[in-house]
């Protein structure tokens, strides 16, 4: 992964918008009567399928490899924990756009992490 801010603001700007859109489709597909399991599969599927067409976009800026993973993995968990959390209750809006850009956040950290960490690079490097 490439260290430089253009590419580091890339990634942390791509997941946390990939994260915000399946929130905000997530509010717009499910409701309090969906069964929860149903609901996060459901997410799930349409986050990736999403998220595959939103990192060929993002591809062309960041790089294909470095956005397609990161932004397909935070498309699945943000579609999944809204998705889920929609067919417990009634969520404000604010709320899901909130979850979704810290599922965004959370998941470029892993990302950057484990990439360290099977790098063989301390964290004290990454700089």
């Amino acid at each position: 992964m490439d260290h430089r801010l253009y590419f580091v603001f890339g990634d942390l700007v791509s997941n946390m918008v990939a994260g915000v859109l399946l929130a905000l489709c997530a509010a717009l597909l499910i409701s309090t009567g969906w069964n929860m399991f149903v609901a996060m599969i459901v997410m799930m599927a349409l986050g990736m399928i999403l998220c595959i067409f939103l990192s060929l976009a993002l591809g062309i800026l960041f790089g294909a490899m470095e956005i397609m993973v990161p932004v397909m993995l935070t498309g699945m968990f943000s579609g999944m924990f809204s998705g889920m959390w929609l067919a417990m209750a009634e969520v404000p809006m604010l709320h899901l756009v909130w979850l979704g850009a810290i599922t965004g956040l959370l998941v470029t950290c892993i990302i950057w992490l484990v990439n360290a960490h099977l790098r063989g690079i301390s964290t004290s490097e990454i700089n």
